[in-house]
Order: structure tokens, then sequence, then C-alpha cells
């Protein structure tokens, strides 16, 4: 028997053989879920063939302005990001945390068993890595870790692909987050004309392969693998300068940047239930009609609702000045200081899905006296 090929490997591997690769995974006892069309979007959702897979589209992403078109000629990741990150798989947007049953004259409170799916995602790119690393330096990182996030990260295996276009919504480069794969995945895939570099990134992704038609690949695959995020990150126009950004918000707290940008802002968090990092929460009481349960459930909140930052006297951020304020100096600027690392992967997200197409990268240049 050939052994498995070790992490840090590389071998070529034909396109039929993706198809062998999620029959192996289905067959561990592992959901996979890949990109898929629905409601005209890329989404992240089961998967079972290749022929799924949302082959020759790609997507025209702009700020507030998202279209999908399709080429004749195209691959199987011709796409750049949707909307739908790894977040949900790892931070649900609702999960019950404590349960309190009617036990004859009294209560019982029950603190729910974390469930522990087994998920395998196909097509997760290099901003998306980063940004799981992120989440995992703040659920898992400090003092408390969170035992559902714990066991459902513990599930993840993680297929990445290399970008191959970026969207004029990306900046990535700026980032330093993409757009070429350098970890964090158990298999890494490069797809060319007719098949796919793959990067071995772990055991367990040594494990998946073999027997697939595989070889070594040759110095021309392997240049042709090299130069493929090579053209994706030349292609990126928009940049955030890291070395400067930190300062550059939290010195101009008052710049009148900020009341211009909330005269557009429509406080809908839209922002914030695509970007991939953000975790801010709340907790509801929820109650059956019987009176004899209750559960408490954490859902996703935004710091961009106004109750979310309500205490006994008030709102601390009552208007949308302040609100779009907090995010943007957190996400760029007071994350470094709380979690040694900025919240920010630059995929582009939060420009491309705000409705009235308000452009980060715009906006810190404006602070800085530039223009984006």
């Amino acid at each position: 028997m050939t052994p498995p090929p070790a992490p840090g490997s590389s071998l070529w591997m034909p396109k039929p053989a993706l198809q062998t690769l999620i029959d192996r995974l289905r067959a561990d006892g592992y959901d996979v879920l890949g990109p898929r069309m629905a409601d005209g979007a890329i989404t992240l959702a089961p998967l079972r063939s290749v022929d799924e897979l949302p082959r020759g589209v790609r997507d025209e992403q702009q700020p507030g302005r998202y279209r999908l078109t399709l080429a004749d000629d195209g691959g199987y990741f011709d796409h750049v990001v949707g909307p739908h990150s790894l977040k949900p798989l790892v931070f649900p947007p609702r999960t019950t945390v404590l349960q309190v049953l009617r036990v004859r004259n009294g209560w019982e409170f029950r603190t729910p068993d974390p469930p522990r799916p087994k998920q395998a995602v196909l097509g997760v790119r290099a901003c998306d890595l980063h940004a799981l690393a992120i989440q995992d330096r703040v659920f898992l990182g400090g003092a408390y870790r969170d035992p559902e996030y714990a066991a459902r990260r513990e599930g993840l295996f993680l297929i990445a692909v290399n970008c191959a276009r970026s969207a004029a919504t990306c900046f990535c480069v700026s980032m330093n987050t993409g757009p070429a794969v350098t970890g964090g995945a158990d298999l890494i895939l490069t797809e060319l004309a007719n098949g796919f570099v793959v990067g071995v990134g772990s055991a367990r992704g040594a494990s998946y392969v073999g027997g697939m038609g595989e070889r070594p690949p040759t110095a021309e695959e392997e240049a042709a693998a090299a130069a493929i995020p090579q053209r994706a990150a030349a292609q990126q126009t928009r940049r955030i300068n890291t070395a400067t950004v930190h300062d550059t918000l939290l010195n101009n707290l008052e710049h009148p940047r900020w009341a211009e940008v909330a005269k557009r802002c429509l406080s809908c968090a839209n922002c914030t239930m695509v970007c991939p990092t953000c975790f801010c929460s709340t907790v509801n009481e929820v109650n059956d009609l019987l009176g004899t349960q209750t559960q408490r459930e954490r859902v996703w909140e935004s710091c961009f609702n106004e109750e979310h930052s309500h205490t006994a006297s008030g709102a601390v951020h009552p208007t949308t000045k302040s609100r779009y304020r907090q995010w943007l100096t957190h996400k760029l600027a007071t994350w470094i200081d709380q979690f040694g690392t900025s919240g920010c992967v630059g995929c582009g997200r939060c420009i491309t899905w705000c409705p009235v197409g308000i452009d980060i990268t715009e906006e810190v240049a404006a602070m800085e006296g530039g223009r984006a």
C-alpha cells in the first residue's frame, strides 16, 4: 500500500477525483458543504455531487451590488466569496445555552451538551481561513473557552481553494490574508484546466487522498498553480494601510467624516451579519405556552442596533454616527489592542452587501486625508 502524502507536500489530481473526495468524506460521516447557486448568489449549502457546484459562474461585486454571470469555459471555483462564511458553522446564529424544566414541585436546570457535527467544507478561501483563526482567538484563546464553538470547530474538515480572481471589493492583499492560502486547511486546491494541484495541509487531509489518479505535479503545473493567486492579487485596487489605520482612526474620533457616513448608513446591520469575524450576541429567554419550560438562547446581535448598547441610563451609542464609529474603530483599531490582530480580513463582504454601498476602505482613506 502506498503511504499517504506527507503534510506540506503537493500532488496533481484529475478533476473527476473531486467527486471521489466528496464520496469518501460522506462515507466517513461528514456532511459535505460547498458553494452552490441559490437566490441569485453563491451560498454555502449541502453538496453531494460536483454537478451541483457553480461551474463557470462568476460574481460581479461592487459597493452595494452583487450579480452572477456565466462563462462557457469556466471552472468549478471561478467565483470569489458570497454572503456566507465559516462563522455560522462554529458560531450559529441561534443556540440554546440553558434549559429550565418544571419537574414536580420544582425546577431543573440543564446545560445542553454541545453538538459535535462532522462538517467538511469545500471551497474555503484564504480570507475566511484567517477569519476563522481570528474567531479561534476570540472564542478559544482566553481564560474562558466557548464549549459549543470548541465542539463544532473540532469537527471541521477544510478544503481550501486558491482564488483565481479578485472581486472589485476585495482588499485581502493589503490585510495580508490572501488571495493565496498559506495554512489553516486540511487540503488546498488550485484549479487548472485539466485538474487540481493539491497541497496537503494536515495528516487528516493526507488520509483522504490516494488512489484517485494522483501523481506528483510537473514543474509547469506547479508554476501555473503559483501564478493563479498572484494574478488575483494583481487585480485588487482597494487597500487599507495596516501600519497606520489604528492611529488614524483613534486620533480622528471627532472627524467630520463620521457624520457624513452616518447620513448614508441605515444601521441595518448587514455588514456585521456577513462579516466573518463579528461576534456580538445577546441572550433571550424563550418560554413555552404551558409555562413548563424555558430556554435561554444566544442569538447574533449587532453594534448597529441601538438596544445592543442599552444600559439602565439609556443607550451608550444612541446615534448612527456613534454606532458606525464604534464598529469601524473596533474592527480596525481597538480589536488589535484587545486580541492582538485586526478584526478585518479584507473579504469585502461589508462593502458588497451594504445597501447604500458604504466602503470602509474609502472611509479610512478619508480619515487619512486622501481618497480611495
